[in-house]
């Protein structure tokens, strides 16, 4: 097996990036990048702390992240498995990637920056939805941000109902955790109980 050691061998092997990839790099959100910010209701948040990497999904209404100028991005925290591992990681290093899908859109857009938690209860209470407020709310400041061509969704077919899988062909999370907890969890009763406890606990 060859490896790729240096820099310099992997431009040999890719060559140099065009103008466009370049170009369409920059250190603020222009109106046009903001329109993707604000149609888009999910995002991958990548981090990285002591323990290593992680990606983690975020999704709420559309344009759940809000653009407060340029510079500044502002995502709430609802409730989820209290693992709590990206904003763990913020803490500890605040360098953060963002990928934001549009669903129907080839074009995803992609920002990094650093980001700091805040807990302000009036900040936290302007994310409210159905009564809840953000338990927190990340504050992004942007070091970059420019769209990703459309070649990997095209590839996918990421949004092509023909290529969805059925959930039924694949391992229940109440499955998965029957093994993982070696039966101290009932995979079923997990499974029956998921919708009406989600309901409860979505925001």
């Amino acid at each position: 097996m060859s490896v790729i050691t240096t820099v310099e061998q992997l431009e040999a092997l890719y060559g140099l990036p065009g103008e466009a990839s370049v170009v369409k790099e920059l250190d603020h959100v222009i109106p046009e990048y903001a329109a993707f910010i604000e149609a888009s209701p999910f995002v991958a948040l990548a981090t990285g702390g002591p323990e290593g990497l992680d990606c983690s999904p975020r999704g709420d209404l559309a344009g759940f992240v809000r653009i407060v100028d340029a510079k500044t991005l502002m995502m709430p925290d609802r409730r989820g498995n209290n693992r709590a591992d990206s904003l763990k990681n913020i803490i500890r290093d605040p360098r953060v990637g963002l990928l934001f899908l549009v669903p129907g859109s080839g074009t995803t857009l992609r920002i990094n920056g650093r980001a700091h938690i805040t807990t302000d209860a009036a900040l936290c209470a302007s994310f409210m939805v159905d009564g809840k407020p953000a338990r927190s709310v990340t504050v992004i400041d942007v070091d970059s941000v420019y769209f990703q061509c459309a070649r990997a969704i095209v590839r996918s077919e990421l949004w092509n109902p023909e290529r969805h899988v059925d959930p039924k062909s694949l391992p229940t999370p109440g499955k998965i955790l029957e093994i993982t907890s070696r039966k101290n969890i009932d995979g079923e009763t997990y499974d029956r109980e998921w919708p009406e406890r989600a309901k409860k606990s979505m925001w």
